[in-house]
């Protein structure tokens, strides 16, 4: 049996009455399902103040905040992530790319990322996803090519995340399987070969 890969999701919306909710616990429950453990990092419950010092500008690390800390080890020791994003006025959610900040670009290197992104209307925040491609890109992450986007949340998922759709199931299943092998691929090369120095 394979080993289980560890999932770090980033949830990154905090605004009131956050309908994308239903669709990062009804992602993280079907990703355990497959057997992959999933950390859910959500910025309403976290403690990602507004950046002003990084957990990687403190002269000994382990000055920053616990909480801080404690994520970090959590994301360096996943084997990918998941960013499950809204889209607001056309873009990415601050508070998404707040929390990232807060780690350095080599705890996130050659992972995958898995982009899934929500609205109320139709088009699913899909401009949003094309700006975490650069993004995301930019921190060393590795996009798989398929974007779980979901037009219509609020009537894709039931509020407790049980999904009344059939692309919310195909949809999961794809992210599920691409993530898997992404994360199995990178995490094979980086222990057999390496990564670029």
């Amino acid at each position: 049996m394979a080993p289980l890969l560890k999932i770090v999701m980033f949830f990154g919306s905090v605004r009131e009455g956050r309908l994308g909710f239903r669709l990062a616990k009804y992602l993280k429950s079907y990703l355990m399902s497959k057997d992959i453990a999933v950390d859910l990092f959500d910025p309403e419950v976290m403690q990602f103040p507004l950046l002003k010092k990084p957990v990687y500008h403190y002269a000994n690390p382990s000055d920053a905040p616990k909480e801080l800390v404690d994520a970090w080890e959590k994301i360096k020791a996943a084997d990918g992530f998941v960013v499950v994003s809204a889209e607001y006025n056309h873009s990415i959610p601050p508070a998404l790319s707040n929390m990232l900040d807060h780690f350095p670009i080599a705890s996130y290197n050659y992972k995958p990322c898995s982009i899934v992104t929500y609205s109320y209307g139709q088009y699913g925040g899909v401009r949003a996803a094309m700006q975490l491609r650069s993004l995301l890109g930019e921190l060393g992450l590795v996009t798989p090519q398929f974007i779980f986007a979901v037009g219509g949340v609020h009537e894709a998922l039931t509020e407790d995340g049980s999904p009344l759709r059939d692309d919310v199931e195909t949809g999961a299943e794809k992210v599920a399987k691409q993530l898997e092998w992404y994360a199995r691929t990178l995490k094979n090369g980086r222990e057999q070969t390496g990564v670029p120095t």
